[in-house]
């Protein structure tokens, strides 16, 4: 599914240098092909803004043949920014207002820094409930990130995260948990996800209020999930889009923390993303961090030869399940962009599976 340059956002010359394909404006319009317009709601810290456009833009583009996309990145003013950032998004970003005004097929709302144990107490809460209250009315499918899964569940259905005794971060062997539903047509029956939180939403309360689990791990419980009626919302506690270098960039800012006495002792490693080699290497750092525990140190983190000790095992099935969610929403959205559905559509059962339940996998 081609992304289209229909603005002057970095990112798509960036995706477009990578090798992705890049529709120009113009090329699009010669082209008589029903397009897509797809929501970004970027609630990520400004350091991650960009990155995190380039993340789900080209999880996006690389999903899917089917159609033209245009992704219309927006941003919750609420939220405070650097000076950068605020450049960045008054030049490429549009107002939620605009976004409303004209409809999306779909949304992505992407996960957020907390700096609160209460999401209700961010600064982002309360515009957030009103994006994902129109949302719920005018958008046939909303996937929700992370941090945004939490925030979402809490209010539409009450559910509060959990938080848990250490951080869940690494990559995870997951299983998929419903073959029915078509969000995980084609997907192996068992893959990996990175993770990244101190906070989780079990099964158990999903499934308390009518939702469907597509995806789950023995040891970080829930990756993938839908609400009651199957499409209108997609939860996420993982990160698909995350990039190869995504948690080594993390585990760096965990070291610097440690380095800068912000952290009384040297951080772990993510669980199961590094290989063999990466331990030496590890070892050898942590040694001279706990002689001369400095935050010029960071300097000598040894960044390139930790990537080279990294492989990206979660691409593949996260591009099935985004292809997936394309291509539902493609055949199910009305051709104005207004209207959630197309004529005879059930908005509360879509796809025709509410009520199902997957048989016990063996």
């Amino acid at each position: 599914m081609p992304l289209v340059a229909h603005c002057a956002l970095p990112t798509f010359a960036r995706l477009a240098a990578e090798g992705q394909e890049v529709l120009s404006l113009d090329r699009a319009r010669h082209q008589d092909i029903r397009d897509l317009h797809f929501g970004l709601l970027n609630m990520m810290p400004d350091a991650a803004l960009a990155p995190t456009e380039r993340q789900f833009l080209r999880l996006l583009g690389s999903s899917n043949r089917i159609t033209q996309l245009y992704v219309h990145p927006f941003a919750l003013p609420q939220q405070a920014r650097g000076e950068a950032a605020q450049a960045h998004i008054a030049a490429h970003y549009e107002c939620f207002e605009q976004i409303r005004e004209q409809g999306l097929d779909g949304l992505i709302i992407t996960g957020a820094n907390p700096r609160s144990a209460d999401i209700t107490a961010e600064d982002f809460w309360q515009p957030l409930t009103e994006v994902l209250d129109w949302a719920r009315q005018h958008v046939t499918s909303t996937l929700c990130a992370c941090l945004a899964t939490h925030a979402t569940l809490l209010h539409f259905h009450g559910l509060q995260r959990v938080p848990q005794p250490a951080k869940r971060w690494g990559v995870f062997s997951h299983r998929v948990a419903d073959r029915v539903h078509p969000l995980v047509a084609s997907l192996n029956t068992r893959f990996d996800v990175p993770h990244s939180r101190w906070n989780a939403i079990d099964r158990e309360q999903m499934e308390a209020v009518g939702m469907d689990v597509l995806a789950a791990s023995d040891e970080v419980g829930v990756h993938l999930a839908v609400s009651p009626d199957m499409l209108r919302f997609v939860y996420f506690q993982g990160h698909p889009e995350y990039d190869r270098n995504s948690l080594l960039k993390e585990y760096k800012r965990e070291v610097s923390r440690y380095l800068s006495g912000e952290l009384e002792d040297f951080p772990p490693q993510p669980a199961n993303y590094f290989s063999t080699a990466a331990e030496p290497l590890i070892a050898a750092f942590r040694e001279r961090a706990g002689r001369r525990r400095q935050p010029h140190l960071l300097d000598e983190f040894p960044e390139d030869a930790l990537l080279c000790c990294a492989d990206n095992t979660w691409g593949d099935s996260g591009r099935t399940v985004f292809g997936n969610w394309l291509g539902l929403v493609y055949q199910l959205t009305h051709r104005d962009r207004r209207l959630p559905f197309m004529d005879g559509i059930d908005p509360d059962d879509p796809l025709g599976l509410r009520g199902h339940r997957p048989e016990p996998q063996i």
